[in-house]
Parts: structure tokens; sequence; C-alpha cells
């Protein structure tokens, strides 16, 4: 048994939120006033159907996103990819830090972009100024996706980390 497991959790959990915060000021420096790339000049805009209403939350997939998406992703797995090793926990755990760091990054960029701050983190019509219009779903003030995202990465996070349960072998047959 690990001494401390909950160091290395805690450890790993500020990682992500440092990360998060980084790229929160990187998105914010790019995007401005115009959050959810509504000013970029993004490759691809993709502002309906199935895939966008159900698996995307209603918001447009931009080029922007799908890439930044995709980056982090590749970032997440980079551990088990550099180290040629994959495993079951590793991959809970890199699907925990995508995630969480996307929520985290997400309330980060609205608390820390000065044109919305806590007050901009509300619901609005689409390219309502000022507003969270690209989140259509809200769950006790906050965006749904940071409750049922959130709950999701942290419970896998901590399956993750958990000490495996050891089975002691069975006892010889007389």
């Amino acid at each position: 048994m690990t001494p401390y497991p909950w160091r290395r959790a805690a450890l790993w959990l500020a990682g992500v939120l440092a990360m998060a915060f980084l790229f929160a000021q990187v998105e914010i420096q790019i995007e401005g006033p115009h959050g959810w790339a509504a000013s970029l000049p993004v490759t691809f805009r993709i502002t309906d159907g199935w895939f966008i209403e159900h698996i995307w939350g209603g918001r447009p997939l931009t080029g922007y996103h799908f890439w930044a998406l995709l980056f982090l992703l590749a970032v997440c797995h980079w551990p088990m990819l550099s180290e040629g090793r994959w495993s079951g926990r590793g991959q809970v755990r890199a699907l925990a830090a995508f995630v969480l760091f996307w929520v985290a990054e997400d309330l980060l960029w609205f608390l820390l972009n000065p044109a919305f701050g806590w007050a901009g983190l509300r619901p609005g019509e689409p390219g309502e100024p000022g507003t969270a219009w690209w989140h259509r779903h809200w769950w006790f003030g906050l965006p749904r996706d940071y409750w049922v995202f959130g709950g999701l990465g942290l419970l896998a996070a901590w399956w993750s980390f958990r000490e495996p349960r050891c089975v002691p072998p069975p006892s010889p047959s007389p």
C-alpha cells in the first residue's frame, strides 16, 4: 500500500487546475470579450445537427475548439504514450484530467476575463454580449456540463487513484 496516496492525487489535481488556469489565460487573450470563438476567423463552424444538440450541448463546434480539444486529449494521454505503457487506470485518469480540465478552464475563463467575471456566467440568447450564451442547459445557476462532467471527472479520478483491493488467493483444497 502506498503511503499517503491522497498526496499523489492532490498533486495531480493541482496540476490539472494549474494547466486549466494557464489555458484560460491564453484563451482570454485570444477571444477577449467574444466568448466561444464568436469573432475568430475559424476554419469551420457547425451549428446544428444531432451531434451538436445531443453530444455537444447545443454549442457551435468551431475549428478552434475542435483542434484545442484534440490537442488536450493528446496532452492528457502523453504520460502513457511517452512511457509506452497503457493501462485501464491510466486511460480513466487521462479522461478524468481531460474533462476536469475543461470544466475548470471554462469556469476560470469567466472568472478571470475582465469582460465577464462571475456576473457573465449566466444564460443568454445566442450572440448576446456579456452572457454565457453558448451554454444552453443550466442546473442550479451553473452550466449543466459543470455538474455532469465535474462529477464524472472527480469520480473517474477517485477510481483511478484508489488502491486496488487485494484479493487473497484461494486456499488450496484438501
